[in-house]
């Protein structure tokens, strides 16, 4: 059921209605049987994978929660005769008994998420192998269909249950309710991932109905179809026409097509979080921020810090932190003090785990070499950027360089778009080298053809469309533009005078309804992220 179509909306009108007309001491059933209505809906015959991770989150949550109790009981009538390091070895233990019950949940439901999305991967690379070194026999390749939002449910619920682990939050004894948290209707398709403990209390709670809260909710929702479908589905057209033929176009093509990209995924990604934004918010439920205005970051590390919030949170508290703080990396910066100096070796605790961790945010893209390149791009450049940072601010402090004045920001902003528009080429053209050969081509092969004797009105947009997108363009950079500088868009429209606020509104509605990218080729369903 895609976010922008009729159905959905008429989904959502009714699941509210249904929601604030029940009782409130019943409100969070309602809104569990909805989530389930909207999964069958979606994609029924994939509910047996949901229903496994359900099971197995609650199971060994409910195990560790009895486990944590007997402990602390225990714990209490033994500490009188336990010194300090009696203490250490109880925590150990009781710490190696937890790890049974975590441990295998873990390989289970990432073990479902990998088989789906990689197996087919794998074992085309190794029968590959097999082939170039004459070995016998060939593996068989079963093709899945992923479930709907299988890596953002696994993520949240196995985040859950890392937290019952650490005895960070309680576990939730009501399997109905942890199934009401796992499956959360607006951000099952493609997030944010969110956190037991800022998002249950939400959704169990008896919300009431407010007039203000639903006006933001839609305006939030229309924003965000204005971004999909006016912009990004726009967009997608030229960038299709493209990276379809990259090696028949110049290097001014694929700069243009770089950029388009990167405000497409924007305008997909963004604008479908803002429409699961707005109907949570409609129920009186506010997901986690998963954009910070992305394109004006002034570094590589700030540009994930501001993109997709909820999985680089998620990458930083359940392995960053486990990686960067355990025995062998504090083993591996003494090492690295000895033998690189205080400096390296005091980074590389650091730099390590974070290269890890974007190598396996590559790899959770998607199950091709572009995406594991695209890992390691942004890995590398995390690293550098650590690494540099320090002498580069020594040596921009030699130079006399003002590194807190305006101009000095707009070249960070541009540096850092673009090698993040770089990035995307990887991710976004047919393989690895592919990629290589179209970053080439703008070096080796640049021309302005694309602008002069009606070049991009060949690459599928007639003069009208290209109006429509820069004018559009112009509106989202405005929008962000005083977000960034601390206004609040919809407070601020919402004191302005009746016949004003209306306009606005119409017009965001006809400009849907007008501009909108609609006809035969367009499936609406199609969110990029939807399928990572």
């Amino acid at each position: 059921m895609a976010f922008t179509s009729f159905r959905f909306v008429v989904f959502l009108a009714v699941s509210a209605a249904l929601y604030f007309l029940t009782p409130k001491r019943c409100r969070w059933v309602t809104l569990f049987v909805v989530n389930y209505v909207f999964y069958f809906l979606a994609g029924g015959r994939y509910f047996v994978y949901l229903l496994a991770t359900t099971l197995t989150t609650y199971l060994a949550a409910v195990m560790l929660g009895n486990m944590a109790s007997k402990n602390k009981t225990a714990f209490a009538e033994a500490k009188a005769g336990l010194d300090k390091e009696g203490r250490k070895a109880w925590k150990a233990a009781f710490a190696r008994k937890k790890r049974f019950v975590l441990v295998p949940a873990l390989l289970l439901n990432f073990g479902i998420l990998s088989i789906l999305k990689y197996s087919g991967f794998v074992c085309n690379n190794l029968n590959a192998l097999f082939a170039r070194l004459g070995v016998g026999g060939e593996l068989p390749i079963f093709r899945f269909l992923l479930p709907l939002g299988i890596s953002f449910y696994t993520f949240q619920s196995m985040g859950y249950l890392i937290d019952v682990y650490r005895e960070k939050v309680e576990p939730e004894r009501n399997l109905a309710k942890l199934a009401l948290f796992i499956s959360f209707f607006p951000q099952i398709v493609q997030g944010p991932i969110g956190r037991f403990n800022t998002l249950a209390e939400q959704l169990f709670r008896p919300n009431e109905f407010s007039y203000t809260r639903v006006k933001f909710g839609v305006q939030l929702m229309l924003w965000g179809a204005f971004k999909k479908m006016v912009i990004a589905d726009r967009v997608a057209v030229m960038v299709d026409n493209i990276f379809g033929f990259p090696e028949t176009l110049g290097g001014c093509y694929v700069a243009v097509a770089a950029l388009g990209y990167c405000i497409q995924i924007y305008g997909d990604f963004s604008g479908g979080i803002d429409i699961a934004t707005g109907a949570a918010q409609i129920f009186g439920i506010t997901l986690d921020k998963n954009f910070e205005r992305p394109y004006l970051a002034t570094s590589i590390p700030d540009f994930w810090r501001r993109w997709h919030i909820t999985l680089g949170a998620w990458f930083r508290d359940y392995v960053f932190y486990p990686l960067s703080l355990s025995k062998f990396f504090q083993k591996l910066g003494k090492a690295g003090r000895r033998v690189f100096g205080n400096y390296i070796g005091k980074l590389l605790p650091v730099l390590i785990p974070q290269f890890i961790i974007f190598f396996l945010i590559g790899i959770w893209h998607g199950a091709e070499w572009k995406y594991i390149a695209f890992g390691v791009y942004n890995g590398t450049l995390i690293v550098l950027g650590i690494l540099f940072e320090q002498p580069l601010k020594n040596l921009a402090k030699r130079l006399g360089i003002r590194m807190e004045c305006f101009s000095w920001r707009v070249f960070q902003v541009l540096r850092t778009l673009v090698l993040v528009a770089l990035g995307k080429i990887i991710t976004r053209a047919p393989g690895v080298s592919a990629s290589v050969y179209m970053i080439r081509s703008m070096v080796e092969n640049w021309d302005t053809n694309i602008f002069w004797e009606g070049g991009m009105l060949k690459l599928g947009l007639d003069e009208k469309d290209l109006w429509i997108l820069f004018l559009s363009c112009c509106a989202l950079l405005t929008v962000s533009l005083l977000q960034e500088s601390g206004v609040k868009i919809r407070e601020t429209l919402a004191k302005q005078n009746l016949y004003f606020r209306w306009a606005v509104y119409l017009g965001a509605v006809f400009s849907l309804v007008l501009f909108g990218v609609y006809g035969l080729n367009y499936d609406a369903s199609d969110f990029i992220y939807r399928g990572f």
